[in-house]
């Protein structure tokens, strides 16, 4: 690889490791505030990322680098925050919630560095700007793959926040079967081009409008 795509690649690496650290964090920090402190007991209440990278090495570490050396093509992985289910399973709706603050963490940073883009605070320091135009790619990317309402992605555990006890009861007791979770990779993988390309077409356009 030549100097330019290694800079690429560390480029989004270092954004991924923090982009889904603060997704993690956000989750563990909404369980911890809701009842369940699982994941605070297991260090990832924290904008560390070693305890969220010692969690999942595979999905924060050797899959993002294999997959952009192989590929020279972006970065793909995933992380995960520890949550007791007999919690959720009680308290649907503060799960709901909890899963909806890993989300809003990664719209929160795509919005701060929109704004960092928007008002030129990015061209402050160079090569600020590749930093924070990756940071605001992938986290609106993040954002909406994680609000599709497919198992396990958090999207599927947010639509309890809508139902009633008993069917967010019975719609969490579904959604756990395995085969679920095969298919939605799959599903996911498929569509998620159709709604997301549009989506961040609409938001550049918005974002450099008159600039």
């Amino acid at each position: 690889m030549n100097p330019q795509l290694i800079i690429e690649g560390l480029t989004l690496f270092v954004v991924f490791i923090f982009s889904t650290t603060l997704h993690e964090a956000g989750h563990a920090f909404a369980a911890l505030k809701l009842g369940d402190p699982t994941a605070y007991e297991g260090g990832q209440v924290s904008l560390n990322p070693w305890p969220h990278i010692r969690r999942e090495p595979w999905g924060m570490v050797i899959v993002p680098i294999l997959y952009f050396a192989l590929t020279q093509n972006g970065i793909i992985g995933w992380a995960s925050a520890p949550y007791d289910p007999h919690w959720a399973h009680r308290y649907p709706k503060r799960a709901a919630v909890m899963a909806a603050a890993g989300p809003a963490m990664n719209l929160l940073l795509a919005i701060l560095a929109g704004l960092l883009i928007r008002f030129g605070a990015a061209n402050l320091i160079p090569g600020a700007m590749r930093v924070v135009g990756a940071l605001f790619l992938m986290n609106l990317l993040l954002f909406v793959f994680n609000l599709l309402p497919l198992p396990p992605l958090d999207g599927s555990a947010i639509l309890p926040i809508f139902m009633s006890d008993a069917w967010a009861d019975r719609y969490r007791s579904v959604i756990h079967q395995p085969i679920f979770s095969m298919v939605s990779f799959l599903v996911a993988w498929n569509v998620f081009p159709y709604i997301y390309d549009p989506i961040q077409t609409a938001a550049v356009r918005l974002l450099m409008a008159g600039m």
